[in-house]
Formats: structure tokens, sequence, C-alpha cells
């Protein structure tokens, strides 16, 4: 059983830090995913945010926390009863996790835990990075107008996953990219993945985007036209220090020459290609 879990760590090269830290997250969020799928999780929520895009569409740079919506609202929803299926699957590969709850000190509709390593029990590989963790995030009022699909995940064992499709997906990078709180920083991971979407020629389901936006007061109009969204875009690019976006996504991608070309004037473009459904 050891074994497995060595052989899904063996799958990454190991040469950086950086490289140790980020295979390890990966595995453990796909041990996790495992988990939640025997619990039965993914009848009724499925997986989105930057981990689903790296883990099941090939992005090319780790991310570090798992997001989730439920597939509809539902009051009093609690992911305590799912926290058996997750240490069990974990057990099963000779490995034990601690999982807590996070504290609120505000209301919210995500519902937030803690994936921690245990560093007196995992083996010697973990201890250099003893606050490894992945924060699991569960939104129990998910905004109207997302699709889903199911996605195949064949490590620990081969299983389904269900994931916002990538239209769906798009429109919730754009929702954090034009409107993530966060004061003097900069998250270059959305910087990051917007390129990617682009470059892979996603359709970004602008109606969930809406559905976002009015739900986090973020919007008020009631209609967006493509045109008016890429001027949204376009204006959080220029009041954007892109030396600072660079170094937030640095430590997460090997080829960090593929930022070589990033600037204001790239992003303006960039965002002119966004084609929107």
């Amino acid at each position: 059983m050891d074994d497995i879990f060595g052989q899904m760590l063996a799958r990454y090269p190991l040469t950086t830090r950086d490289d140790e830290r980020n295979a390890k997250h990966e595995v453990m969020q796909q041990i996790a995913l495992a988990g939640l799928y025997r619990g039965n999780f993914f009848d009724k929520a499925a997986f989105y945010g930057g981990t689903c895009l790296r883990i099941f569409h090939g992005l090319e740079r780790f991310s570090e926390d798992m997001d989730f919506s439920l597939l509809a609202p539902e009051y009093g929803f609690s992911i305590e009863k799912y926290f058996d299926a997750i240490k069990d699957e974990f057990n099963a590969l000779g490995r034990e996790v601690e999982i807590r709850k996070k504290k609120k000190t505000t209301k919210s509709n995500i519902e937030s835990a803690f994936l921690k390593d245990n560093t007196d029990i995992y083996n010697i590989r973990f201890q250099t990075e003893p606050s490894i963790k992945i924060k699991l995030e569960i939104d129990t009022d998910p905004p109207k107008g997302f699709q889903t699909e199911s996605k195949l995940l064949m490590a620990p064992f081969s299983f389904m996953t269900r994931c916002y499709s990538l239209p769906s997906l798009f429109a919730g990078k754009m929702h954090a990219f034009l409107f993530r709180g966060w004061s003097n920083r900069v998250k270059g991971r959305d910087w990051y993945d917007l390129e990617w979407y682009v470059r892979n020629n996603v359709l970004l389901n602008l109606d969930h985007f809406l559905e976002r936006g009015r739900q986090s007061g973020k919007i008020e109009k009631e209609d967006l036209s493509g045109k008016e969204f890429i001027e949204l875009v376009q204006r959080r690019i220029e009041k954007t220090n892109i030396e600072m976006v660079k170094a937030d996504v640095a430590p997460f991608i090997k080829n960090r020459q593929s930022m070589e070309t990033w600037s204001t004037e790239y992003f303006f473009q960039l965002a002119e290609k966004i084609r929107v459904e």
C-alpha cells in the first residue's frame, strides 16, 4: 500500500524544494478526491478552481486549495460527515491526516476545513515541510448558471469526479481575477490562469460570471455584454503592477521564462482575445 503513495509521488520530477512541496500537495489532493468519491460527495457537489484545472486539464502550475460547490443551495450543509471517508483513504495508503474544522469569525457561504499532514506519522520526506496543509472550501449557496461534467482520475485508483465545465471554470476564475480582495497583494496565479484559458481558446460562461458578480455584490447590472466584460478586465490590468503578478506566481510554475512577455500591454491584448458564450 505504501508503494501506491510512493508511485504517485514518483511521477513528479523533484529537483527543487518547490518541486517537492508542490508534488506532495498534489498527491494529497488526489487522495482527498478519492476519499470524497468513496463518500459519495460528488452526488451533490462539484470540484472547481485552479486545482481542478491543474489535475484534470493539465494547467502547468501547481495549486494549493481545493474548491467545491454544492449543485444546489443547502442550508446547514456540513462537510464533517465526509471526514471519515478522507481519513480512511489516507489510512488505506498507510498514512494518517488530521482534519480540523476552521472556525469562522464571520458568516459565510463557504464551509472550510484543513487537511493537514501529520509529520509524526508521515515519512521523512514530509518532515522537511511540516506545515503542508490543504484548505478545503465548500460553497453551500452556489450562484446559478454553471455546468458540470464527469472527469476521470486514475490515482490512487480509477474514479470519476464531478467538475465544473471549462466555460464555468473560466467564469469563476475571472470573478476572482476582477474582484478578489487582496489589499496591496496580487494573486498572480489568477493572471497565469487567464493566459491559459485564452491560449486554449476556452469560451467564458458569461451568465455564470454575472450570477457570481451579483451574488457577491460586485455587479448590480442585470445584463453585461462581452465588450463591457473585456473593458472591466482591461481596467483591472491598468491598475495592477505586473512585476508583483510575476513574483506571486513564480513559485508555482517550472518554466518561469514563460513570463518574460508579461506586461501591461501584453495582458491588455490578451483580454481582447477572450471569447464569451
